[in-house]
């Protein structure tokens, strides 16, 4: 996922060791890099949030991340491939991407599975970031889920093809359409990550950080567990 040697320096630790001057360098790189970088579709695996790009510094305390590090979209996109800790999941936030910045990677293990866990995190992410949006897409062929939440509260909720969990007033938009599919809900209201491409505006660098505080990146690549 990571190249060059910015991944043996995340492998290895040292930027938990390195100082407020070296960490404005690794910001200031990332950043440069991320200028020069084309945006490309994305493939957050069934499940990611969207937050407003210029509110995204409340999703480290909404969703519990610490030892954030600065990255391009290339070297966080792949996120779930990293090899981890058990108790130190890595989670990726996007560069801001046509106004909006995407979170997504080992979401199962950072927010849980459980129906009441989702909802809380989407309300916590919209008290901090003003809104929030949480998109879920079962590739077994179940219900695909998305949620908006504004101002600490679930403003709009619907799985596509269950109408016990319409939740809100449909936007206007939702009149012309049966259902609504995540795939087509994400793109009126946000981003569509698989959509993401040269016409995309893209601005700063995005971060990758860690379920558990204090630990930095050393170790990512040991074996689950160890």
């Amino acid at each position: 996922m990571i190249r060059s040697r910015l991944g043996d320096l995340i492998a290895s630790g040292l930027f938990d060791r390195l100082d407020q001057r070296d960490r404005r360098l690794l910001e200031r790189r990332a950043g440069i890099k991320s200028a020069g970088d084309e945006p490309f579709s994305l493939d957050p695996r069934g499940w990611w949030y969207a937050v407003p790009g210029a509110a995204y510094a409340g999703v480290f305390e909404a969703l519990g991340l610490h030892d954030r590090f600065p990255v391009t979209l290339d070297e966080g996109a792949d996120v779930e491939d990293l090899p981890f800790r058990e108790d130190a999941v890595p989670t990726f936030v996007t560069p801001e991407l046509d106004g909006w910045r995407l979170v997504f990677g080992n979401l199962p293990d950072l927010v849980g599975v459980d129906w009441d866990a989702w909802m809380a995190a989407a309300e916590r992410l919209s008290a901090r970031c003003g809104e929030a949006q949480m998109f879920y897409e079962d590739g077994a062929g179940g219900t695909d889920l998305w949620v908006v939440a504004r101002e600490g509260r679930i403003r709009r909720r619907r799985a596509a093809y269950d109408d016990a969990d319409d939740v809100g007033d449909p936007f206007p938009w939702e009149e012309h359409e049966r259902t609504v599919t995540v795939a087509q809900a994400c793109a009126r209201l946000s981003v569509d990550p698989g959509g993401i491409g040269a016409s995309t505006r893209m601005r700063g660098h995005g971060w990758l950080a860690l379920s558990r505080p204090g630990i930095g990146h050393e170790n990512l690549n040991a074996l689950v567990g160890l």
